[in-house]
């Protein structure tokens, strides 16, 4: 390196920590040191294993989709999920920097909004692959379910909130109104799997907010019941419960194909995989760039990797509960718990069907999976859980909290 290129650098490093030096007050600034930059590497991380692992399901699925008179490019599906995550990063970024205050408030308008489409999705929805889970035409379709469910998670948050202030309110059953008209309104489309992950964070939410072990109890017995109800009165439900359960006596259905298929393909590669592009399972495996990409992951990069990807899911959900013991905040103590709890509930759900461990549910592995509205629905979430758990570093904190 000459001299003049290393005063470059010199220049170049002296103008970074002048403005995001811990002595410059701008908000710029202060967003960066505020940020949880640990849990944002986590997400950055996980983005780019969903690249690379997009890049190596994306000849399978465009093979798949190929015909005679239309045929797919090989990567596809590749550069499509590039642009999404293109547009993804500065969306995280911007809702990051929101203030508390405006984040609830940006959260609580989009979730009227979110809400309002997702009940107009089994009326005037697109039908796919035997599903009405789409709003739009042509490449400007978005799945209303997918955006609804972070906004949703701190609008629920904050009406448990005000229970700290006022235990009188009847915040319990609105929530739960709410959550059951969002789960029926699912179960239309038919969405069965995301119905679970609304409930079970529901669940999660009622726990951290503090409702007694009675009432939790009750809920739960209830739930058990609904799973039960489901199974008798709701045709997907019971289809991909009995394929599951008795795989010898389900006949050819997809769900059980689907779930022999993923099975298949994960542990073809063994603990160290193929290699990329080395993969031949992922070629008879249905939807191997969205709802069975872990399975893609297994066979090229091995065990390993998919052990590696679960580990990043947990570090993120632990590091998130970790980071609240000392939160002060009610509102911020449910949000941030709701958004790490979504964001474990689905890729745990996501990879026990790739693994054989849970019937098919069409669930896809968070910043893994191919889609453009996963993609940015997810990254709006995680900016809001960067939002909430920003701290200033000049505040000392008591060590409990306080509802």
């Amino acid at each position: 390196m000459t001299g003049a290129t290393r005063d470059d650098a010199r220049g170049l490093r002296g103008r970074v920590e002048e403005r995001l030096g811990r002595a410059n007050r701008g908000p710029v600034a202060m967003w960066f040191w505020e940020l949880d930059r640990v849990l944002l590497l986590l997400a950055f991380l996980l983005i780019a294993i969903g690249l690379i692992a997009v890049a190596a399901a994306s000849p399978a699925t465009a093979r798949r989709y190929s015909d005679g008179s239309h045929q797919i490019a090989p990567m596809y599906y590749f550069w499509r999920q590039a642009m999404w995550v293109g547009l993804s990063i500065p969306v995280m970024l911007l809702v990051s920097m929101m203030p508390t205050s405006l984040a609830r408030r940006f959260a609580l308008g989009m979730a009227a909004f979110f809400l309002l489409a997702l009940l107009a999705t089994p009326i005037i929805g697109v039908e796919v692959n035997g599903a009405k889970r789409w709003l739009g035409m042509g490449i400007a379709q978005f799945q209303p379910s997918e955006f609804l469910k972070p906004v949703f998670i701190v609008s629920i948050a904050w009406m448990l909130s005000l229970r700290a202030r006022d235990p009188d309110l009847p915040m319990v059953p609105v929530t739960l109104a709410l959550t059951g008209l969002v789960g029926a309104t699912l179960m239309l489309q038919p969405d069965f799997g995301q119905t679970i992950v609304f409930g079970s964070v529901w669940m999660i939410l009622l726990m951290v907010s503090g409702v007694s072990s009675r009432i939790i109890g009750g809920f739960v017995g209830a739930g058990a019941a609904g799973v039960v109800a489901a199974y008798v009165f709701y045709d997907t439900a019971r289809i991909r419960i009995d394929n599951f359960l008795f795989p010898d006596h389900g006949g050819a259905g997809a769900d059980h194909y689907q779930t022999d298929m993923a099975h298949a393909t994960i542990t073809a590669g063994g603990v160290t995989g193929t290699g990329p592009g080395g993969g031949v399972a992922k070629f008879r495996l249905p939807e191997a760039h969205t709802d069975y990409i872990y399975s893609v992951v297994g066979e090229e990069f091995g065990l390993l990797a998919c052990a590696i990807i679960a580990v990043l899911f947990l570090t993120i959900v632990v590091r998130v509960f970790v980071k609240l013991l000392d939160e002060e905040d009610a509102f911020r103590v449910l949000a941030a718990a709701g958004l790490a709890a979504q964001f474990g509930v689905q890729a745990t759900i996501n990879m026990a069907v790739n693994t054989g461990l849970a019937p098919s549910k069409g669930m896809t592995l968070p910043f893994i999976s191919y889609g453009g509205s996963s993609m940015i629905a997810l990254s709006i979430g995680m900016g809001l859980l960067l939002a909430f758990t920003r701290r200033n570093p000049y505040l000392h904190r008591s060590p409990y909290i306080v509802r």
